[in-house]
């Protein structure tokens, strides 16, 4: 049986030419080569298979070269190229660092430099994941590293540079390898099965070079892996099959569902998934990529950002079209989110349910931006047929039985809801997991005055004017934010919204506060704002503080136990004696 030579070896460049997606090097090396301005040592750093060990040994040969070309390429002809092509040079020497890390290793090396090479120019140290030696062994190299003999050239190589001692990098010529590009890595795999007289699908290389990540020698190891398992016919099934990838269409179905908010065939799906032996934890990343993907194909200029091939880049485009860009964004904070706590979670497959059916839910406050099949009963609604007239006015829809009961708002997002942190009234919980909506608390004046407008007219007044309220309505806004801040721990700044507060014309708040307890409060003032407009339904409304003149009676206010303690002590001195004879401490 004739012995199998994995593709990694057997198709590595022999030349600077046929290196895969380092041009800027090996022009540079070729050019150095030319005019004769070798460096005494080169440093070749980057990721793992990207042609480090590669360009080391091709710039070995070809500076031992007699017969050069005259695109500076070794001729592999003559005795220097032939003894170093059948393992025989003795002047070129390579060095694995990592099993050779000692200062006895590096001494031996240094002594074996003193003498010239044998046949040819130079002797050629080729020194593989230098980053391994040790400290002392680094010391002991530096001297020859930086004045060695006219013959001697040094070439390392690492993957991790941080790790060697400036006073080496000081001394070398260093070259970064960058990681090799998707298509490049999908051409030269087409090559090499066109060699081998393998048929290919594209997007089955396409998903090899995405795996490798900028890795072509791992590229190579998985295209031999899928052709030893699917034979001369590498398909895209196989290799999404033999690699562990999840396919685009669960990522695309999936999608369409949670566009549509049908989050029981969405669960179906996830199912699917799972029984196919693949992890939540995979799915909840693939579908944050999906997401992000769908965001940059929003705009035809980000649309080659896409690192997929033509024709799934037509069914990004067409299905971000669906997609509302701020929906986009909701939904990628919850697929972040549940990815940073799914580990931490106990039943990690309810982990991923609730983070679907999460989105679900951020998609009902902007349901007029999806396709008319997404809109169930659009046609029977009387609020749609409204909505149908007005673009600028959203609408939920009316067959979602979960859904609170909410009056027409404007379509702008930061206008319909604004999120208020454990902002929750002391009377009923909030529905939709902590957004604030206008219905939840309004007086009984304000929904009677709702009450007495049509549907249409009151579209027509929420997106012109802000709806009217009274003392009696501010008063109970303002005391739940206190009550609430209160139960957060915020034992000052609920003290402070205890102070009067004065409602001037044209919806200005006036709040009067001593110097001492203005900076609390201005870190405060944003939140409860935006809390007061989205409570009272008027956006008009505007928070002015004032800041009192401090009395010395106002300045000498105890507020740490010591100073209470002390004030205390001043109007009655038996607490004193007390604490002494009982041998009391302050409660911190």
């Amino acid at each position: 049986m004739e012995n199998f030579i994995v593709s990694a070896r057997k198709y590595r460049p022999a030349t600077f030419d046929t290196v895969i997606g380092q041009a800027p090097i090996t022009t540079t090396l070729k050019n150095a080569i030319k005019s004769q301005h070798l460096a005494q040592a080169f440093l070749f750093c980057g990721p793992r298979g990207v042609g480090k060990t590669t360009c080391a040994r091709i710039l070995a040969k070809t500076i031992n070269c007699v017969n050069i070309s005259e695109d500076t390429e070794a001729c592999n002809q003559c005795e220097s190229c032939v003894s170093f092509n059948n393992g025989q040079s003795l002047n070129i020497y390579e060095l694995d660092a990592a099993s050779n890390n000692s200062v006895d290793d590096i001494r031996n090396l240094v002594e074996q430099v003193r003498f010239p090479p044998h046949n040819g120019r130079y002797k050629i140290y080729i020194i593989d994941e230098v980053h391994m030696l040790s400290a002392s062994a680094f010391n002991a190299f530096l001297k020859t590293l930086e004045e060695p003999p006219a013959y001697a050239i040094f070439i390392l190589a690492t993957t991790e540079k941080h790790k060697i001692i400036p006073t080496i990098l000081s001394r070398c010529q260093i070259f970064d390898f960058s990681r090799i590009q998707v298509s490049d890595i999908s051409a030269h795999l087409l090559s090499i099965a066109e060699k081998e007289g393998i048929f290919t699908e594209p997007a089955g290389l396409h998903v090899i070079a995405q795996k490798a990540d900028g890795a072509l020698r791992d590229a190579l190891s998985m295209f031999d892996q899928i052709v030893s398992f699917s034979g001369a016919q590498l398909t895209y099934k196989a290799v999404i099959q033999n690699l562990n990838i999840l396919d685009y269409d669960y990522y695309f179905k999936i999608t369409d569902y949670l566009l549509t908010r049908d989050y029981s065939n969405a669960f179906l799906v996830f199912n699917e998934i799972l029984q196919h032996g693949f992890d939540g934890h995979l799915f909840i990343n693939g579908l944050s990529g999906h997401i992000r993907d769908l965001l940059v194909a929003k705009d035809p200029i980000t649309l080659g950002l896409l690192d997929v091939t033509d024709s799934v880049k037509a069914k990004y485009a067409y299905q971000s079209e669906s997609a509302d860009a701020g929906i986009l964004m909701d939904w990628l904070s919850i697929t972040n989110q549940c990815d940073i706590s799914y580990k931490a979670a106990k039943n990690q497959r309810l982990h991923v349910e609730l983070a679907l059916l999460k989105i679900c839910r951020a998609g009902l406050s902007s349901a007029s931006n999806l396709p008319q099949a997404a809109m169930p009963l659009a046609s029977t609604s009387p609020l749609a047929k409204s909505s149908a007239e007005k673009p600028d006015v959203a609408v939920a829809s009316s067959s979602d039985a979960n859904a609170p009961s909410l009056p027409p708002v404007p379509a702008e997002p930061e206008k319909t809801s604004v999120p208020i942190p454990k902002v929750v009234s002391s009377s009923s919980p909030i529905p939709g997991g902590g957004i604030f909506r206008i219905s939840d608390e309004l007086s009984s004046d304000q929904k009677k005055k709702q009450a007495e407008l049509s549907t249409e007219d009151q579209i027509q007044n929420i997106s012109t004017a802000d709806v009217p309220f009274s003392g009696e309505d501010l008063h109970k806004a303002w005391h739940i934010y206190a009550v609430e801040a209160e139960k957060q721990g915020k034992i000052r700044l609920a003290a402070i919204l205890k102070r009067d507060l004065v409602l001037k014309e044209n919806n200005v708040l006036e709040l009067s506060v001593p110097q001492i307890e203005a900076s609390e409060l201005k870190d405060e003032k944003m939140a409860l704002l935006e809390f007061l407009k989205m409570k009272l339904n008027n956006q008009s409304i505007t928070l002015s503080i004032l800041v009192t003149k401090v009395t010395r009676n106002e300045a000498e206010i105890p507020y740490t136990t010591e100073e209470k303690y002390a004030h205390m002590l001043v109007k009655n001195p038996v607490l004193g004696e007390m604490k002494s004879q009982l041998g009391l401490d302050i409660d911190y």
